[in-house]
């Protein structure tokens, strides 16, 4: 089992968003799983043009480390989203992340695997911001098992007890891979989601060629 963190913080080692990040994957250890640390700000991640060739051909115009990032996330069961609030959002370079996934949220590239998110604030609207990361995870095909949101600006000593949340997190994390949760509800909701895109894949086939042929490769879609 393997759960992989990305920490969108620019703060490097002095983030308090890492730590957060470092107490799910700590968590996720204490139950036998492998985990590795990602920070996005070391990674040249160019900005989605919108040119549809991951659409049609699986590929993405742009030569950066985007691909390499992309398959260690598919190569995790596990997934954990960390990023201070930037104006009620996610930090531009985790944005940046997301936007490259278009083709994966399409093709619901991470069915079968389990995330969460974890997110500092200064004043406020940390609970939104995770649940904007969580909600990216659900649109990308992932099951979320929940979430850490501290605001620390008038208290610093808050991100004690959030640490302590975020431990917690990462044990349920790695239960979750196991099979030891169950969520039905965000089951049904991807199923839904997946036959919308199978719909409109199928109507866009002639264009949209790739995403048409994974569908069939992953037996959601009979020709």
């Amino acid at each position: 089992m393997k759960i992989l963190g990305l920490n969108a913080s620019p703060r490097g080692k002095e983030s308090r968003t890492l730590r957060l990040v470092n107490a799910v994957l700590d968590g996720a250890l204490s139950e036998g799983a492998e985990v590795e640390l990602i920070d996005i700000y070391d990674l040249d991640i160019g900005f989605c043009t919108a040119c549809g060739s991951c659409y049609a051909k699986g590929e993405c115009t742009l030569e950066d480390d985007f691909p390499l990032l992309f398959d260690t996330i598919l190569g995790a069961h596990g997934l954990v989203l960390g990023s201070p609030n930037y104006i009620d959002s996610v930090t531009a370079p985790l944005k940046a992340v997301f936007d490259r996934m278009a083709d994966a949220i399409h093709c619901q590239m991470l069915s079968g695997k389990f995330g969460c998110s974890v997110c500092t604030a200064g004043g406020s609207r940390q609970e939104e911001v995770v649940g904007y990361m969580n909600h990216v995870l659900t649109s990308l095909g992932a099951i979320t098992v929940g979430g850490v949101g501290v605001a620390i600006g008038r208290d610093p000593s808050a991100l004690i007890p959030a640490e302590e949340k975020a431990f917690e997190l990462g044990k349920r994390l790695a239960q979750s891979v196991r099979g030891e949760h169950k969520y039905t509800d965000q089951e049904k909701l991807l199923q839904d989601r997946r036959e919308y895109f199978c719909g409109l894949i199928k109507y866009r086939r002639n264009e949209w060629a790739h995403e048409y042929d994974w569908y069939v490769r992953m037996g959601w879609l009979k020709e």
